[in-house]
């Protein structure tokens, strides 16, 4: 049901959700102490989806949940079914969040007659009646840029920060940017942590074949270290494993790896689990299986930052101040209490 939140009278806010991964937003309406407004969803014989609203959201500010994840086309097309059905509901505000979000990779044109798909989703969005747009570490932060609109963009940081700086070492630990295109975050993490070392691998990429790159060597110093790897996703965890291995020819005494995304798609699996990782640490912005967890994988919610940052747009808050951390009300609140 849609809820008013206290300290905002006069508003309806309504979570809806698609059917990727309907536990997550359960997860984050119970840290916004609210329900998930109940959906009708099902699949025609030809795999045409039709979606209806049970309770009425008109005058509401509904936010539209859907993990992009496989079928990944399928899903952002629920996504768009569920714009559309808002707006001719009369819904006050439309708000896609997509913690993460599907071809985001596809950002700039490397070659000619390519497509800027991740422009085209944007587009989408709007077209179908889209006020904004929230999501979790866009592989490049300019795509903000994509949608006519206000982009809310954040980042995973507090909530892999809080668990990671209760189990590093400061004294013996630097921090990794497997890419030139990552140093900037990885700084960030280094500077949060206190100030730790930093290193970075070079690499290139050829752009004839997708999640291929080669590791060059490292700038920085990680012999007898712990290192930890910041990055945004791992889809089929060639990069990340080869940076495991790299770092452990360069004498590394351990390597963690952190990241937002984790798609583990292929073979990621069974690379992560011949790595030689210390630690896998993700967040569900899209859902992992059993069958994909590892012993040494840690799968950290991604429900309490989801949760801070649509109460911050339904109170007109401002969403910059999440990048500091999540509201001690967030923070310590048990969804599973």
């Amino acid at each position: 049901m849609s809820a008013i939140l206290e300290g905002v009278p006069n508003k309806k806010l309504a979570l809806v959700t698609g059917r990727a991964y309907p536990e997550q937003a359960e997860d984050t309406a119970k840290y916004l102490g609210t329900d998930v407004l109940e959906t009708t969803a099902y699949d025609f014989a030809n795999g045409e989806m039709y979606v209806r609203f049970t309770e009425p959201v008109r005058g509401s500010d509904i936010f539209i949940m859907q993990a992009h994840t496989e079928p990944i086309n399928k899903w952002i097309m629920e996504q768009l079914i569920m714009i559309d059905a808002a707006k001719r509901a009369s819904a006050r505000s439309i708000t896609v969040v997509a913690p993460f979000l599907g071809y985001s990779r596809q950002d700039k044109k490397h070659q000619g007659r390519e497509p800027i798909t991740a422009r085209l989703v944007f587009n989408l969005f709007r077209t179908a009646g889209a006020d904004r747009v929230m999501t979790v570490d866009l592989h490049a932060a300019q795509e903000q840029g994509f949608f006519n609109g206000p982009v809310d963009h954040l980042t995973a940081m507090p909530v892999l920060l809080d668990y990671m700086s209760k189990r590093i070492d400061p004294e013996n630990t630097t921090i990794v940017s497997p890419d030139a295109g990552r140093i900037k975050v990885s700084e960030q993490w280094a500077a949060k942590l206190g100030g730790l070392p930093l290193a970075f691998i070079h690499k290139t990429h050829d752009i004839t074949r997708p999640n291929h790159v080669e590791a060059h060597g490292i700038i920085g110093e990680v012999e007898g270290r712990d290192c930890v790897v910041i990055d945004d996703m791992i889809d089929t965890a060639g990069t990340i494993t080869q940076a495991v291995k790299t770092l452990k020819d360069r004498g590394a005494k351990s390597v963690t790896l952190v990241a937002t995304h984790g798609l583990l798609s292929g073979p990621a699996v069974e690379r992560l689990r011949d790595s030689g990782a210390k630690e896998i640490v993700l967040t569900d912005t899209v859902p992992i299986p059993e069958e994909k967890r590892l012993d040494n994988m840690t799968i950290l919610s991604i429900a309490p930052l989801l949760a801070a940052g649509i109460r911050s747009v339904f109170e007109s808050r401002s969403v910059t101040t999440l990048l500091n951390g999540l509201p001690e009300d967030i923070r310590t609140r048990s969804i599973y209490a």
